[in-house]
């Protein structure tokens, strides 16, 4: 396992971090092999672990917590998020802050998030869903400041709305965020445009979400794919983006390098640059844990790779089964 730096922080995170959204909410998870799997990452050097009061109303932060205290001999990083109070994903232009993160609202819930955790301190604290029209309010930053001072959080970030990677610009220039958390894969370049640079400038860590694009950069789905009705996946994947997303994969395959498989060279295009301090993939399996961690080993892809990866970029505006 490779390591890189958080942004300012003191930080050496894994390359390989592990998003736990997929351990509370997806259908289809064996509670076991999910133990066994993030005891195995751990044991591959996995250091950086994402999660989110949101992912089963708290159940995913307690997975977590019961993992630091499994693994109290190691330094462990981990991440939370807070929800929205009106609990609508993703945040829309109309909304105003009082209704989504009033101050009250982030210290109740990160309060609750140190409990589900049974920790101290936050690494990082972040919030769920964002709107660059509130970097200039003043609530969101007070509470912060607050929260920070009393030693209940250590970082703050912010996960970005999907396909809107310039919309926490110009609350990255304020100077109050530590990471920014936002969908970069194959298909999703755009944070390369504007995000990235400014993050490189304010010395702003970057979490790189979603990096399959929530499967279909796996290869492993086809035009007949379906999800139980429960399931998030169901309402993501419509037929207009499923069809749409395979067709894409599939234009991927005779690029695969031999001996390689589609997910493992979506990783290692991520990895091919120096942007990403961590890729958060999904992982409820041992298997998967081992496919993923064994893509950092500081070995990118070909440059002339690399530069035909790039001709996939998919730039996508964001619609009502974009959540």
């Amino acid at each position: 396992m490779q390591y890189r730096r958080f942004g300012k922080s003191n930080f050496n995170v894994s390359e390989i971090g592990y998003g736990m959204w997929g351990l509370a909410g997806w259908t289809g998870g064996d509670q076991n092999e999910v133990a066994r799997a993030l005891d195995r990452s751990v044991d591959l050097g996995v250091n950086f672990f994402d999660t989110a009061w949101g992912y089963g109303a708290g159940k995913s932060e307690q997975i977590l917590g019961d993992l630091l205290r499994q693994h109290r001999d190691k330094r462990l990083y981990f991440a939370t998020k807070i929800p929205p109070m009106n609990f609508k994903w993703p945040s829309r232009p109309e909304f105003q802050l009082k209704d989504v993160f009033p101050a009250h609202h982030i210290i109740e819930y990160t309060e609750k998030s140190l409990k589900n955790l049974r920790v101290e301190q936050i690494d990082l604290q972040q919030f769920h869903v964002w709107n660059d029209a509130w970097h200039d309010h003043d609530e969101w930053k007070s509470a912060i400041e607050k929260l920070t001072r009393e030693g209940k959080v250590a970082h703050w970030g912010v996960s970005v709305n999907r396909w809107e990677p310039d919309n926490v610009l110009e609350t990255v220039r304020t100077g109050m965020i530590d990471a920014v958390q936002v969908i970069y894969n194959i298909f999703d370049q755009a944070p390369e445009d504007h995000l990235f640079p400014l993050c490189k400038e304010m010395e702003v860590a970057v979490i790189a979400r979603v990096p399959f694009d929530e499967g279909s950069l796996t290869g492993m789905l086809t035009h007949e794919t379906t999800f139980p009705a429960d399931d998030w996946r169901a309402t993501y994947f419509v037929p207009e983006n499923l069809h749409a997303s395979v067709d894409r994969a599939d234009a991927l395959r005779p690029l695969v390098p031999s001996g390689m498989t589609m997910a493992e060279m979506a990783l290692r295009f991520i990895l091919s640059t120096p942007d990403s301090a961590t890729i958060i993939p999904g992982m409820r399996s041992v298997r998967h844990v081992e496919g993923n961690c064994g893509a950092s080993d500081g070995h990118g892809l070909t440059a002339d790779l690399v530069a035909e990866l790039k001709q996939h970029r998919w730039d996508r505006e964001p619609t009502e089964w974009s959540q």
